[in-house]
């Protein structure tokens, strides 16, 4: 049989009141419908639960064995129900996101933030990785979205543009480049470039905007802000998207937009087409949506 809520509630009521019209009360029905109720409840599971009598109403041996399960069964859909009721209202939850280490540093931070005093009941995961390794965590169910520099668009994975950010030149105040109102990617021909790895999206970009021609490239990094000690170190100079020119703020360098064609970086929210986000998920979604860095061309 298909036990319901409501026959839990009236066995229950009936067990502990003994007394047909009392536990009627209690569950708000009339003593009918509730004598019915029971009755169905009785039928179902092929057995007398309640001995009954002109003066009391007594468990039976079976009814005492059901009741322990009963207030088993009643508590813990009571305590689910409460639990989604919860997540419903954006009280409770978990997020997992998979972001480039650029943004989890420097944009996210006071963005979650504002997400946690909005919503302090959801728990939050943040894997701070390079493009490939987001879209990976998303694709295997570790993330439930992704901020990455890939526009993987799949009958797997759904990819829409977030934002995008303009390159700029950084180095030292008195570096020759320092100067110049306006820089070329040519000017940069006579200088040594510290770069940051092949595996990351900026270095990728770089390499697109600048081919069939080469930088002198003198050192390849994989850290941003090892990348800033050597340029404050005169070793070079590098190129840098603007969401990441906050490892760059120090009285001894300086920074420069820089214009190529094509040398732009474009960012994209990604997520599952196959599942729905959670609510929790759902509603960081649309927090990161309205929070976009607004950058200029």
């Amino acid at each position: 049989m298909n036990l319901s809520m409501r026959q839990l509630r009236a066995f229950l009521a009936l067990a502990e009141e003994r007394h047909f019209t009392r536990a009627a009360a209690r569950v708000h029905l009339s003593q009918p419908a509730f004598s019915a109720l029971i009755r169905d409840l009785e039928d179902g599971v092929g057995a007398r639960l309640f001995d009954r009598t002109t003066r009391s109403v007594e468990l039976t041996a079976e009814g005492r064995a059901f009741e322990v399960s009963a207030r088993r069964v009643l508590h813990e859909a009571q305590e689910a129900l409460s639990d989604l009721r919860e997540r419903v209202a954006k009280r409770r939850g978990r997020v997992a996101l998979a972001v480039l280490p650029a943004l989890a540093a420097g944009w996210l931070p006071e963005v979650l933030a504002r997400f946690r005093a909005q919503h302090p009941g959801i728990e939050l995961e943040v894997a701070d990785v390079l493009s490939q390794a987001c879209i990976e965590r998303l694709r295997v169910g570790h993330a439930d979205l992704a901020l990455a520099a890939s526009r993987l668009d799949t009958p797997e994975l759904r990819a829409e543009p977030f934002c995008s950010d303009g390159f700029h030149l950084v180095c030292r105040c008195d570096h020759p480049l320092a100067g110049k109102p306006a820089l070329r990617l040519a000017d940069l021909a006579p200088y040594p470039v510290i770069q940051l790895a092949r595996s990351s999206s900026v270095r990728q970009h770089v390499e697109a905007a600048v081919y069939p021609r080469r930088l002198h490239t003198v050192m390849e990094l994989e850290q941003l802000s090892t990348v800033a000690g050597m340029v404050r170190a005169g070793l070079g100079v590098t190129l840098v998207p603007a969401l990441t020119l906050f490892h760059f703020a120090h009285p001894q360098l300086v920074t420069r937009p820089i214009q190529a064609k094509g040398l732009r970086r474009h960012i994209f929210l990604l997520r599952r087409r196959d599942r729905a986000l959670s609510v929790a998920a759902q509603a960081m979604y649309e927090h990161l949506m309205a929070m976009r860095p607004q950058l200029g061309a």
